[in-house]
């Protein structure tokens, strides 16, 4: 059984900063390999929406409101993700998901899509 656990959420006041984690780990045997991962988030009314994704191999997208101001990045070695987030706004304020698009593990060599739980984001005006 695969998880996706994150990390880092919390309160801030607006034009602070937070950084997200995002550990993926699996009961029994090990991960094979990652394909891309992403940052979603869904504010309270509204529907999911992608923040950030990067690929395998570190290709980074964003979504347009986030440009400039939140930075994805991952350690494959660690299999985790990172979201930075700075000059956060009001707007900001989410349950972030971490999401990977296939994770493969030794114990079944089969790739499926997976979802963490989420962290809440909350920034302050």
């Amino acid at each position: 059984q695969v998880q996706l656990v994150e990390s880092g959420g919390g309160l801030v006041p607006a034009g602070g900063s937070l950084r997200l984690s995002c550990v993926a780990s699996v009961a029994s045997g090990n991960i094979f390999r990652i394909d891309t991962m992403a940052w979603e988030r869904q504010a309270p009314g509204k529907e999911r929406e992608l923040v950030a994704a990067i690929t395998s191999r570190g290709t980074p997208t964003y979504a347009d409101s986030v440009k400039g101001r939140f930075t994805i990045s991952r350690a494959n070695a660690k299999n985790t993700i990172y979201l930075q987030m700075d000059n956060l706004k009001s707007d900001d304020t989410a349950v972030y998901y971490c999401q990977a698009d296939s994770i493969i593990t030794t114990a079944t060599m089969m790739g499926r899509p997976y979802w963490g739980r989420g962290t809440q984001v909350t920034v302050s005006s």
